[in-house]
C-alpha cells in the first residue's frame, strides 16, 4: 500500500507540475485575445474568470459564443449585398428629406441617429393601428393571406406548431397554390421544432419558398458564433401593408403552456404607407443574405407605397453585422433626450452600466421613469439577473411593475408621450449587441397616447415593488442575485 500511494503522489504532483504552466499559458494567451479585441470591461473581466477557474469550459464557451463573428463566407456575402442596399436607402433619404422637417424638434436628433449608417429615413403619410389580441392577429394574417393579390413575405424568430398557427400556414398554402408568391424566412434555432416538422416540405411542395435562417451546424462554431439570432418579426402584404412588434408567429394558447409562466402577452402594429418599404426591403436583404442559392442583391427598389396616413415614421433595423451597436446608441440617446418621461416595457431586463447610469440620470433629474418586466420570466437566471439592478433603480426613484396577467413580451419605450420606439428589441445585452432586431420608431402623439393605453392596461394588471419591502428580501436572495448578474455581460 505504501508503494502505491507512493506511486499516486508522484503522479499526482507530476501532472499538477505539468498542468500549473500550461494552465497559466492559456490564461495569458486569453487575456491578450481580449486585449486584441477590446472588449467591454464588464464582459472581458467575466470571461476571464471563467478561463482562470474553468479554463476548458471557459475557452470552449469563449469559442462557441465569446465573440460576434458571423462566419467568413457570410460576412464576405453581407459586404457584396450591402452596395445596393446601400444604394437604395441612400435614395430614400434624398426622396423623403422634406419630410425631415415635420420631426419634432425633440426627435430631431434620435431621427438623424437612427438613420445613421446606411438605415431608413423618417418618412410621413403613414397609418398605424396597433393590435394587442393575438388571436386577433392571427386572424387578421389569415385574412390578408387570403385577399393578397402578388406577395406575401414573413420573416419570424419562431413559427410555432399548433393552434392558430398552423391555419396562418393552411392560408398561405392556399394562397400559393393561386399563385401569390410566398417566402418565408425563420431563425434556425427559435423555429427548429417548426423546421423538424413536415410544414417546410408541405410549403415547398405548394410553391413556397423556404429559407432557414443561421442554421447552426456541429463543426463550424469556430467560423461563426452559434447563438447570433435572427430575431425580426416582419409581415409584408402585396409591399402595401406591414406588421411588426413583439409577437412570434404563435398561438399563446399552445405556445410554452408548460414553462409555468402562463399565456405571452403580445403586441403588433399594422402599417400602411411609405414606411412600409422599408420593412420590405429588410425582408429582401435578409432574404437574399441568408438564400444559398442567391448570390446577388438584385431585387429592384421596394415600390414606395403611396401616402395613407398622417404618421410620420421610420423603420430601425440593427444587428451585429452591417450596423454594429447603432441599437446600443439609440437607446441611449432616447434615455438622455428624455424630459418628463420614460416608460419601457420587456420581457428581459439585462442592460450594461451605460444604460443603467443613464435610466438613473433620468430618474436623478427629474423624468418619471417606469420599467415594466414579468413577475415570473420563462428564462430564471435572467429573471436573477434582472432583480440584482432593482435596488439602485429603486433607491433613484424608478417606478419597477411586474406584471403578473402572464409573460409580458411586448417591447416598447415611449418617451415624453411623443415618441415611441415598438419593435422586437429587448433591454438586455443579447438584443442589443447579438441579434438581428427590427422596430418602429413613431414621431406621433395620437400613436404614443394609444400605446399609453396599453401600457396602463399592463400597470393595472401588476404589482408595484417598493424599496422598503425590496430591503427587506432575505439575504441569500441578494446573494443568489448578485451572482447572477456576474454573469449578466455574457447573457
Amino acid at each position: 500500500m505504501n508503494l502505491l500511494a507512493f506511486f499516486l503522489d508522484e503522479f499526482f504532483n507530476f501532472n499538477l507540475a505539468w498542468l500549473t504552466p500550461v494552465h497559466a499559458a492559456i490564461v495569458i494567451s486569453f487575456f491578450i485575445r481580449l486585449i486584441w479585441e477590446r472588449r467591454p470591461v464588464a464582459v472581458a473581466f467575466a470571461w476571464l474568470l471563467i478561463v482562470i477557474l474553468l479554463p476548458l469550459i471557459g475557452i470552449t464557451l469563449y469559442v462557441l459564443i465569446g465573440e460576434r463573428p458571423v462566419g467568413r463566407g457570410l460576412m464576405l456575402k453581407i459586404d457584396r449585398m450591402s452596395k445596393n442596399y446601400i444604394e437604395i436607402t441612400d435614395n430614400m433619404r434624398q426622396r423623403f428629406q422634406d419630410d425631415r422637417k415635420q420631426i419634432p424638434l425633440e426627435g430631431r436628433a434620435l431621427s438623424l441617429l437612427a438613420e445613421s449608417k446606411n438605415g431608413s429615413p423618417a418618412v410621413a403619410g403613414n397609418q398605424i393601428e396597433l393590435f394587442t389580441d393575438s388571436l386577433e392577429i392571427l386572424q387578421k394574417f389569415i385574412d390578408a393571406i387570403n385577399e393578397a393579390k402578388n406577395s406575401l413575405h414573413l420573416e419570424f424568430y419562431i413559427w410555432a406548431l399548433g393552434g392558430d398557427a398552423d391555419r396562418v400556414g393552411e392560408a398561405l398554402i392556399v394562397a400559393s397554390k393561386r399563385g401569390v408568391v410566398c417566402r418565408v424566412l425563420v431563425d434556425s434555432l427559435g423555429s427548429k421544432d417548426w423546421l423538424k416538422s413536415n410544414w417546410p416540405a408541405r410549403f415547398r411542395n405548394a410553391g413556397i419558398q423556404v429559407t432557414e435562417a443561421l442554421p447552426i451546424q456541429i463543426g463550424r462554431f469556430q467560423f461563426r458564433r452559434a447563438d447570433l439570432r435572427l430575431h425580426r418579426k416582419i409581415f409584408v402584404i402585396d409591399g402595401a401593408v406591414a406588421w411588426t412588434g413583439s409577437m412570434n408567429l404563435v398561438d399563446p394558447r399552445t405556445f410554452k403552456q408548460d414553462s409555468g409562466v402562463g399565456e405571452w402577452v403580445d403586441a403588433l402594429v399594422r402599417i400602411e404607407g411609405p414606411v412600409v418599404s422599408q420593412f420590405d426591403l429588410t425582408f429582401l436583404f435578409d432574404w437574399s443574405v441568408a438564400t444559398t442559392r442567391v448570390t446577388q442583391f438584385n431585387d429592384p427598389d421596394p415600390e414606395i407605397t403611396a401616402r395613407a396616413g398622417g404618421v410620420l415614421a421610420q423603420e430601425f433595423a440593427s444587428g451585429p453585422v452591417y450596423r454594429d451597436d447603432i441599437l446600443y446608441q439609440v437607446l441611449l440617446s432616447a434615455i438622455m433626450d428624455a424630459r418628463e418621461e420614460l416608460t419601457i416595457t420587456t420581457p428581459y431586463f439585462g442592460p450594461d452600466d451605460g444604460l443603467i447610469q443613464a435610466l438613473l440620470a433620468a430618474s436623478g433629474r427629474g423624468v418619471k421613469v417606469t420599467l415594466i418586466v414579468p413577475k415570473r420570466n420563462d428564462s430564471t437566471l435572467v429573471a436573477w439577473s434582472s432583480r440584482s439592478f432593482y435596488g439602485d433603480l429603486l433607491s433613484a426613484g424608478v417606478i419597477i411593475a411586474e406584471f403578473h396577467g402572464g409573460l409580458l413580451h411586448t417591447k416598447s419605450m415611449l418617451i415624453d408621450k411623443r415618441i415611441a420606439i415598438f419593435g422586437s428589441v429587448n433591454f438586455d445585452q443579447r438584443s442589443l449587441r447579438l441579434n438581428f432586431e427590427i422596430s418602429l420608431i413613431v414621431y406621433n402623439t395620437d400613436f404614443c397616447a394609444k400605446l399609453q393605453e396599453l401600457i396602463n392596461s399592463y400597470l393595472a394588471r401588476s404589482d408595484m415593488v417598493s424599496l422598503e419591502a425590496w430591503e427587506k428580501q432575505p439575504r441569500w436572495r441578494i446573494l443568489l442575485e448578485n451572482a447572477a448578474h456576474l454573469a449578466s455581460p455574457l447573457l
